[in-house]
């Protein structure tokens, strides 16, 4: 199950924003319900990122992630962007592509 999280921060707020990112990262990594995580940002609008997160399941994020003291400490990081979210959507993997 794939979490994607589109933002739009403010100029001025980038840098912030990804400080926030790598420190909530942390909390991330403690969960056993999270099997990996990627920032992304726009090279076209810097303001623009996308956040996706993998996790073992939907119950795993929503029930396992979100009820425990570990998401307490992830939101408090990311909070004061809650506001720029444009899109929080979960996904399912049909076909992955990679060359080796």
């Amino acid at each position: 199950m794939i979490e994607i999280i589109r933002y739009n921060i403010a100029a001025g707020q980038e840098a912030a924003f990804e400080d926030a990112y790598r420190k909530a990262g942390e909390h991330l990594r403690a969960s056993p319900h999270c099997l990996s995580y990627q920032i992304t940002r726009c090279v076209e609008e810097p303001g623009r990122y996308i956040v996706r997160i993998e996790w073992d399941s939907l119950e795993g994020h929503l029930q396992g992630f979100r009820k425990s003291p570990v998401f307490r400490d992830f939101f408090a990081l990311v909070r004061p962007y809650v506001s720029a979210i444009e899109e929080m959507q979960h996904y399912e993997e049909l076909e992955t592509f990679a060359r080796d």
